[in-house]
């Protein structure tokens, strides 16, 4: 099959969206099919034989100068034009302004793809593409109403309220377009049954293919440091847990000598830092970030255990990440964890999302238990090795490919594809 992979944007060392970008395309090429990549800055990693279309935007957020003011001559077209004033306006313009931009370049290579595989953009330029009789499917990693959700009650005052919904402008516009897609893959049965209940999608429409863990992440071959505890956060956000961890580890640090590797990037004076300053444990905890995946994994080898401490997961890619290194684990029962760890206690421990002694009580037991963290490690790895493979992902992908072609009066038949295929 001819694939295009839409994805507005890709961020490579930070974030499930460009994770799963570069995994799936790499497997679909394996599989044999062809996949183009279509995204908008920050722009993906991906592997030799997938092709990159970039589909450039104003880049209001990119790093050191995020809610930048572009020069006159950056503006090309309205569609800049629009996302500059939503910025201004508060909102987040990426998802709505990426599906024009990519609706007209996908809508005069029509005839160049098979199907096109929208990655969670679910906007207004997704329906244009149907409506041009395009094959469509999509990816929705999670209804973002729990980030916003979860964002409004951390909010300290009316004017953060207001900017806050603001920001979260694009949510309707992602229910109206989720309720019409075709087909939506979700990464856990959490995640399908949030976006039934948030988004009102018919849940005969959703097929559940969890995602996977690349064979890069592997059991350390040198010891773990004593008193190295991990913990991933793929965005300084309430949503993560940050707060709670750091409020349970600032407790065991008074009577053990510890160290917290946060790997996530922290918002310059932020709350995150502030609660690091409040607490006094700034000479304990450390950040990481931006690092390559061999990096990463000698970080979440190098723990005696992490800690995934998120109020919300659609599947949370970290957690199995860690699993495969061996790393014993305390994690959150919230969202689609428990899916992933499986039975409390063989994989991971789990507590109350949010509730500080629990998390705190946990950490310090397994600490206390190296025998326990030992068999845990390897129970995670045999689970990941066992359930989450990208190569599964891209199988069970391609076949949802498959029925979405089936179904549609004017996409090519199977026979028809693999003879176009053969023929290249």
């Amino acid at each position: 099959m001819r694939i295009a992979l839409l994805s507005y944007r890709s961020k490579p060392h930070c974030g499930g969206q460009g994770v799963y970008i570069r995994h799936l395309s790499r497997e679909l090429v394996a599989l044999g099919h062809e996949v183009e990549v279509f995204s908008g800055q920050p722009y993906p990693e991906l592997d030799e034989g997938v092709g990159l279309t970039k589909v450039p935007s104003l880049d209001l957020y990119r790093e050191p100068d995020p809610f930048r003011i572009p020069k006159l001559k950056e503006f090309r077209d309205l569609i800049d034009v629009e996302e500059f004033l939503t910025m201004c306006t508060a909102g987040f313009p990426e998802p709505k302004t990426f599906g024009k931009r990519v609706a007209r370049l996908i809508k005069a290579r029509r005839d160049e793809f098979d199907i096109v595989h929208d990655n969670q953009v679910l906007a207004h330029g997704m329906v244009d593409i149907m409506d041009a009789g395009i094959p469509l499917i999509t990816t929705l990693h999670h209804p973002i109403t729990f980030d916003r959700k979860l964002d409004l009650a951390a909010a300290p005052n009316w004017r953060k309220k207001l900017s806050t919904r603001r920001w979260y402008g694009f949510l309707k516009m992602q229910g109206k377009v989720a309720r019409r897609a075709v087909k939506i893959l979700s990464p856990s049965e959490s995640s399908a049954r949030d976006i039934v209940t948030d988004f009102g999608v018919d849940p005969e429409r959703i097929q559940v293919i969890p995602l996977g863990a690349d064979d890069v992440f592997a059991p350390p071959t040198t010891p773990r440091v004593p008193g190295r505890i991990v913990a991933m956060a793929s965005a300084d956000a309430p949503i993560k847990g940050v707060a709670t961890l750091l409020e349970a580890f600032a407790k065991l640090r008074t009577e053990r000598d510890l160290e917290l590797i946060l790997v996530t990037k922290p918002e310059v004076g932020g709350r995150t830092e502030q609660l690091i300053e409040k607490l006094a444990i700034k000479d304990s905890v450390s950040f990481v970030n931006g690092i390559s995946d061999a990096e990463l994994v000698e970080v979440m080898g190098s723990a005696e255990l992490a800690c995934v401490p998120s109020l919300y997961e659609g599947f949370s890619l970290p957690t199995a990440e860690l699993m495969a290194c061996e790393t014993p684990l305390v994690v959150s029962r919230a969202g689609a964890i428990p899916e992933v760890v499986g039975p409390d206690g063989l994989c991971a421990d789990l507590v109350e999302p949010g509730n500080v002694e629990a998390l705190r009580e946990a950490i310090a037991n397994l600490l206390d238990d190296p025998e326990r963290r030992v068999r845990m490690g390897r129970a995670g790895r045999t689970r990941v090795q066992e359930l989450f493979s990208w190569h599964a992902v891209a199988v069970a992908t391609a076949a949802a490919y498959e029925e979405v072609l089936a179904d549609h009066p004017t996409a090519p038949s199977h026979n028809q594809i693999e003879d176009t295929n053969a023929d290249r």
